[in-house]
């Protein structure tokens, strides 16, 4: 879902401290290709079991938007549907330890089993927070928080033994439109998890910060196609002639269980990253092929929802998979002095620890001549020198400590894999294709946590924030930029010792042109009659409840608009355009969200639910914004009861 997919920090603040509630969206049922099998493998959607007769393929895939959280490691237990005869099923085979954290900007397919056939009614996650890891971003160091800390928002008790650990995320899908799972057809159910907009934080100078977990799964019908897609599992074997290769689908970094089968397509441009060494269209398929049954695979690329195909741009394997029987450290690049980097705010696995993610603030990264170092979805050669600082990469090596007990990783014998990375800031100036930034982030992280000593070619060629240079490709008009304009980049950091520009941009989004985005939060006990208006035309606040909000955030990417600025209150309509409308209402104390496909719909059953004791404590909205009215056409709204 793409309501909060665009935040920057202080929306993401109003988030994880308004206890909101966590957004799974997406349910679609969609045919893939005949009863004889599919796209999807040996059976439609994956290796059914052979007890499974009358059973239909699902798809279910997993992604999170940006917030506040540097580390949110849980186990996932299970993944449950619900059929309308109260036939329960369970779609995740084994607990799966999960960093949500880590799930920006892509969807991550977490099974393809086979279920029975029939119309599912609702679905259910239930997360454990026992040893769970949660950092939240201070700006700094990051907050780390003590399973103490962790409070149930239901019970306002602590998520730590003796207390129970877990919590079931609960999700009605709409009466209407019901999952639907078919014999030979593939039915794909998208989880889009809000971390931020789920968890309270509350810091205190007094006590420590503590993060009040209200989570409920709320959803809506058409999955966000707007992410690319990752499967990850072990190779099972490769078809050079029809350019495919089949895996058992192993989610996130776990080597264990089997949560179906699934075969990707390849072709002639894709990247291959096998063992270090990188290839690209039928040599790295043939490279595959000689790889041993069951060696480990990752593949990014995107899903035709109209066959079901899994298409990969770009392919891992063996040691170049993240975890897969070496020491690996995920993060970005803070600093570089010589073949020492500071790499900050990733992720750190053991190979000779089962389960061992983990996450890591700050670690020193050594790199060398033997370093084997390649671009995700990019050919060509490289080296130690593609490095730079605010780079997003992946190192394989042997992690160990230094003198002072810090962590370190030797890469030197090892690999680097440099993943595309996120710049974000307003545009200052234009030249030819080159455009110069007031930098605001990269990879969410602000300028001064970067040292970019060494960037340029000289000295006075250093990176600097305010004026952060950035190569544009041909697809990205410049005229599109204009002085002032917020946007954000997507592509790689120039090599290290050869800027400017000090940044390539792969892709753009343009935030001048975004939708409107809006965020309210009132303390409890919330607000009895928060609407002035509510009918199926649309709904309106007044100036008196807006300046009642205990937080208000509403901004055009990152322009903030102010309640005092709206005299007139905010009125709220349906998007007659949106082709997508989510309508949601969750309510905090039982959990559970409801779901709608029309404005209509979701007026009506929060008019019956606002009967005079109940109260509304949150609401979110998204969608274009007519300033001249202060009408925004909602193509989602989401309100918080307090019930």
């Amino acid at each position: 879902m793409a309501l909060f997919n665009h935040m920057d920090k202080p929306i993401a603040r109003w988030l994880r401290r308004a206890r909101v509630f966590l957004v799974a969206a997406g349910i679609s049922a969609l045919a893939a290709c005949g009863s004889g099998g599919g796209p999807m493998g040996a059976a439609p959607g994956g290796s059914a079991p052979a007890a499974c007769t009358g059973c239909g393929g699902t798809m279910i895939s997993l992604t999170d938007a940006p917030g506040d959280f540097l580390s949110y490691i849980v186990n996932v237990v299970s993944l449950q549907l619900t059929r309308a005869d109260g036939t329960v099923v369970q779609a995740l085979p084994v607990t799966t330890k999960v960093d949500f954290a880590q799930l920006v900007n892509l969807s991550e397919i977490v099974s393809t089993a086979q279920i029975p056939a029939g119309q599912y009614t609702s679905a259910s996650i239930t997360l454990d927070y026992a040893g769970a890891t949660i950092v939240v971003d201070n700006g700094t160091t990051g907050v780390t928080i003590a399973a103490n800390q962790i409070i149930d928002g239901t019970t306002s008790q602590p998520l730590a033994s003796p207390n129970p650990t877990q919590m079931t995320l609960k999700l009605s899908l709409p009466a209407n439109s019901p999952f639907v799972v078919t014999p030979g057809t593939v039915a794909h159910l998208a989880l889009d998890f809000n971390l931020a907009a789920s968890n309270a934080i509350s810091p205190s100078t007094t006590a420590p910060t503590t993060v009040t977990v209200t989570p409920t799964l709320t959803g809506s019908l058409v999955p966000d196609t707007t992410k690319q897609e990752r499967m990850r599992g072990g190779l099972v074997s490769v078809d050079t002639g029809a350019s495919t290769y089949t895996i058992d689908v192993h989610p996130f970094d776990d080597d264990s269980g089997n949560s179906g089968q699934a075969t990707v397509t390849t072709s002639a441009t894709t990247s291959y990253t096998i063992n270090g060494t990188g290839y690209t269209g039928a040599a790295g398929l043939a490279q595959l092929a000689t790889l041993a049954a069951g060696t480990m695979t990752v593949a990014y690329g995107t899903l035709d929802r109209s066959t079901m195909t899994f298409t990969a741009s770009s392919v891992l394997a063996g040691s170049s998979v993240f975890g897969s029987g070496h020491d690996g450290v995920v993060g970005t690049v803070l600093s570089r002095s010589g073949n020492t980097l500071t790499v900050a705010n990733g992720e750190e696995e053991h190979s000779d620890l089962a389960g061992s993610t983990a996450f890591v603030h700050q670690i020193t990264v050594t790199v060398g001549m033997n370093t084997a170092v390649s671009e995700l979805g990019q050919s060509g050669a490289f080296t130690t020198q593609d490095i730079s600082v605010g780079q997003l990469a992946q190192f394989s090596g042997t992690l160990g400590q230094d003198a002072s007990g810090n962590p370190t990783l030797d890469a030197t014998a090892g690999s680097a894999l440099l993943m595309p990375s996120r710049v974000s800031g307003t545009v200052a100036s234009v030249s030819g294709t080159v455009v110069t930034l007031a930098l605001q982030s990269i990879n969410g992280s602000a300028p001064s946590a970067f040292n970019f000593a060494g960037t340029g070619s000289g000295a006075s060629s250093d990176a600097v924030a305010s004026a952060y240079t950035v190569q544009l490709p041909a697809a990205i008009s410049p005229s599109s930029l204009t002085s002032g304009a917020p946007v954000r980049f997507y592509g790689f950091v120039t090599p290290f010792g050869a800027a400017p520009p000090d940044f390539v941009a792969l892709s753009s989004v343009d935030f001048a042109n975004a939708d409107v985005q809006v965020l309210i939060r009132w303390s409890s006990p919330g607000q009895t009659a928060p609407f002035s208006t509510l009918t199926s035309s649309g709904a309106s606040i007044s100036p008196t409840v807006l300046s009642a909000a205990a937080e208000f955030e509403m901004r055009y990417g990152f322009t903030p608009i102010t309640a005092a600025s709206l005299s007139g209150g905010l009125n709220f309509a349906p998007d007659a355009a949106a082709a997508n409308p989510k309508f949601l209402i969750v309510h905090r104390v039982t959990e559970q969200a409801d779901s709608f496909t029309t404005f209509d719909a979701f007026v009506t059953a929060l008019t019956s639910d606002l009967n005079g004791s109940t109260t509304l404590v949150g609401l979110a909205a998204n969608g274009p914004y007519d300033g001249s009215s202060a009408t925004v056409s909602a193509d989602q709204m989401i309100a918080l009861l307090n019930d």
